[in-house]
């Protein structure tokens, strides 16, 4: 049978491109699955709201979620659908190219087809040094080719979000990744066609733009016309769950209503749908 991994690897060649939305815990990959979307990834933002911790923008070290944590809950994400998982494994777990190297092995063993590693620093608004960043994509490729693996990796840069230089960084970066072994190159911040156009001209390989980094603006179809090969969607699903948690509470606060309660997905619907595509 085909590795989920080869099934993810295939979808990054083939034409126009795919979306990937964002899971947070099972019972929400089941349901982006059984939509119909070919993959779906995890959200780092989504699993630490979850579990009432911060993500990013940190504040101590005690608010943040631990890899330990963060793949324990990854790993039932991939356990639980059939299609490919991509991981969002954040800045690798470490300074270190030996660190990113290790994350990606887990993520490999943990059932993930494919996963991110950022070039910013975590907590801190920098971007890790150029080369340091390179040598990092080295590494996990490494790790991938003597796992003879067919995970996916993707080299994200933040380089339109925290450096000066801003989109001209993050598509200098983006090919010296790409060189390194990437499969996938990353740039968040960019919303605008034109941006994007740029983009997918300049970069030299497959490209991922995510839709709804603060805004709700961006249409997937118009961007894979552009040539943008996987869409993401980051934490928008979950900040949108959460949304909804805190509108609901305030009506029943307020109003002593559940108005809110009128667009729920049914009990009956939901069991039918976990009994059906629960693949633990």
């Amino acid at each position: 049978m085909t590795s989920p991994a080869s099934v993810f690897r295939a979808l990054h060649a083939a034409k126009p491109g795919f979306v990937m939305p964002n899971a947070w815990d099972a019972g929400s990959a089941l349901i982006l699955a059984a939509a119909g979307f070919p993959a779906i990834a995890t959200t780092s933002a989504g699993i630490a709201f979850s579990l009432g911790r911060q993500d990013y923008a940190v504040d101590d070290g005690s608010l943040s979620v631990s890899r330990e944590e963060m793949f324990a809950r990854m790993g039932e994400i991939a356990r639980a659908v059939r299609v490919p998982v991509n991981g969002d494994l954040e800045a690798g777990y470490g300074d270190r190219p030996e660190d990113v190297a290790e994350t990606i092995g887990m993520a490999i063993a943990c059932g993930l087809s494919g996963g991110n590693i950022e070039d910013k620093k975590p907590m801190q608004p920098l971007l890790y040094d150029e080369t340091l960043a390179v040598e990092r994509i080295v590494a996990a490729r490494e790790t991938i080719d003597r796992m003879k693996s067919s995970f996916v990796l993707t080299a994200r840069s933040d380089a339109i979000l925290w450096s000066k230089e801003g989109i001209a960084a993050a598509i200098r970066r983006s090919n010296k990744f790409r060189e390194a072994g990437a499969d996938c190159l990353y740039t968040p911040g960019a919303s605008d066609i034109a941006s994007i156009t740029l983009l997918t001209r300049e970069i030299h390989g497959p490209l991922n733009v995510v839709m709804g980094l603060g805004n709700a603006t961006g249409d997937a179809r118009t961007w894979l016309a552009a040539g943008v090969q996987r869409i993401s969607l980051g934490g928008s699903i979950a900040r949108a769950v959460l949304g909804l948690v805190r509108r609901a509470a305030e009506e029943l606060r307020d109003k002593g209503t559940i108005s809110f309660a009128e667009h729920q997905f049914p009990q009956p619907e939901l069991n039918a749908l976990f009994a059906q595509h629960r693949a633990f």
